[in-house]
């Protein structure tokens, strides 16, 4: 086969073609970036690691069932549902049975502070995006590859800035999640009925006033989906961000598929799906 190309090449007057320097330019920039911007992301690094370990103490701090006793007020105000909450205990009370309780508390603040991120960015861009249809047209190309690219990949550049632990784990998080934010943003606003939207603009609205009265909430939905598919894509990361020594329920992951251990693995791996169905029921829409 290579002598077939090198034939075709030759046909044409072409010796020899030059491989493109993808790999070389990436990690040019990289080097670059580490020189010249190490003490940013240093700083970064520093402050969303106080801010996780902060956030980590208080919830470790109190006894487990005075957490589980308020993430169960919280589902009741959230959904006004028994049944709900139900589950929610129930789920809570199988992780303690299991021994993960740390683990658990650990991906949770993970999962907290990426979707916190996803949604302070990605809800804005989907609506500008809604507005502005070329702005969509440019960004679309580069969300396909920010879902698209193997997120083992996010995770180099991730350890080369900020080293081992949490905040690696979270950004390389955020950048895998946050396209399906502002996709489903986009979807809700872009779909809003145009008789709503020219009925508020008769009656005066200003931009802003269409937006919050009437763009909004047509779009609340699709922007709570666009939640849930974070929380669910955030929560598919967890395993992989273990590998670069974020702590959470991805260790005990890990360490099973190092070890072989068929029990430390279903035992681990059902904890992630109850995690993902407590928060999947409480975050729904409720049905009025």
């Amino acid at each position: 086969m290579d002598a077939f190309f090198a034939s075709v090449l030759a046909f044409f007057g072409i010796e020899k073609i030059s491989k493109i320097p993808v790999g070389a330019t990436a990690k040019s920039v990289v080097d670059w970036m580490k020189t010249h911007l190490g003490g940013f992301f240093d700083a970064i690094s520093d402050g969303l690691g106080w801010l996780i370990n902060s956030t980590l103490s208080l919830i470790q701090y109190p006894h487990p069932l005075v957490v589980v006793a308020i993430i169960t007020a919280l589902a009741w105000w959230r959904q006004r549902s028994w049944k709900i909450c139900l589950l929610v205990l129930l789920g809570f009370l199988f992780i303690l049975n299991q021994g993960y309780w740390k683990e658990t508390t650990q991906t949770l603040v993970l999962l907290f502070y990426s979707c916190l991120t996803c949604m302070i960015i990605g809800v804005p861009i989907g609506i500008a995006c809604a507005h502005r249809p070329k702005l969509y047209a440019a960004l679309s190309p580069v969300l396909d590859l920010m879902q698209t690219l193997p997120t083992f990949v996010y995770l180099i550049p991730a350890v080369v800035f900020f080293g081992l632990g949490m905040v690696p784990g979270l950004l390389a998080t955020v950048i895998f999640v946050l396209p399906a934010p502002i996709r489903l943003t986009y979807l809700g606003v872009s779909s809003t009925p145009t008789a709503l939207t020219e009925a508020a603009t008769a009656f005066g609205a200003t931009p802003r006033q269409k937006l919050l009265k009437v763009e909004l909430p047509w779009a609340l939905p699709q922007i709570m989906v666009g939640l849930n598919q974070t929380i669910m894509l955030s929560l598919s990361m967890v395993v992989i961000a273990a590998m670069v020594g974020a702590n959470g329920l991805g260790i005990p992951v890990v360490r099973a598929l190092g070890q072989s251990n068929t029990a430390l693995g279903f035992e681990s791996g059902l904890i992630i799906v109850v995690v993902a169905v407590m928060l999947d029921r409480m975050l729904r829409v409720r049905s009025k």
